[in-house]
């Protein structure tokens, strides 16, 4: 009975988290040189990511394949392998898909390949939240960005910077994948985004 209570009370700690509602809003700059826009190129960067607990992504890296590879030669390779190919591979589709569900309201397409437009938009990572599910316990994952708007000719022009904080990721049922868990913020992302943008910036 003892054991039983132990196991409960560390299930409700556990399944217990802080809600923080997402914030998004304008840091620096303004929108209005978008009116008009048909095209924004889209840049990614994590160089500064903080990840869960860890202030550096590398170090939250090191410590996942060592971990892994005691347990399993060579997983820790492969996962390593899996946590970077996620973000061509989920994070960026997901984000870029979301958005522009949104933008082509007011006709402007967001993407990778808009090399021949007057703006970027650079999408900076600063904080991953990866969460966890284990079956009886669950945390979402979290993500935090900052997103730049520069001139494409001339990216140290800083036109507007956006700040997105606490977006969610979860699935629906059985998210045991951390990468579909993130996958899931960077949807939410865009789609928090290209609202925010059509209502402030497209009127």
């Amino acid at each position: 009975m003892k054991i039983l209570k132990t196991i409960v009370a560390a299930i409700l700690v556990l399944s217990v988290t802080a809600i923080q509602a997402q914030k998004i809003k304008v840091t620096n700059g303004d929108l209005s040189f978008l009116t008009g826009q048909a095209t924004i190129l889209l840049e990614y960067d994590y160089s500064e990511m903080a990840v869960g607990k860890f202030d550096k992504e590398e170090d939250y890296v090191n410590k996942k394949v060592a971990e892994y590879n005691e347990a399993e030669a060579g997983r820790g390779d492969t996962w390593k392998d899996n946590w970077e190919a996620d973000r061509e591979g989920r994070y960026h589709p997901k984000f870029e898909e979301l958005l522009n569900n949104y933008t082509k309201k007011a006709n402007c397409n967001f993407d990778q390949t808009n090399s021949d437009a007057l703006y970027t938009l650079i999408l900076k990572t600063t904080f991953t939240e990866p969460g966890f599910n284990i079956g009886i316990v669950k945390k979402d994952a979290m993500i935090n960005v900052e997103v730049k708007f520069v001139e494409t000719a001339n990216t140290e022009n800083i036109l507007a910077v956006i700040t997105i904080t606490n977006i969610p990721g979860r699935g629906m049922g059985n998210d045991y994948d951390a990468g579909y868990r993130i996958q899931e913020s960077y949807a939410k992302c865009g789609k928090s985004l290209g609202a925010f943008l059509v209502k402030k910036a497209f009127k």
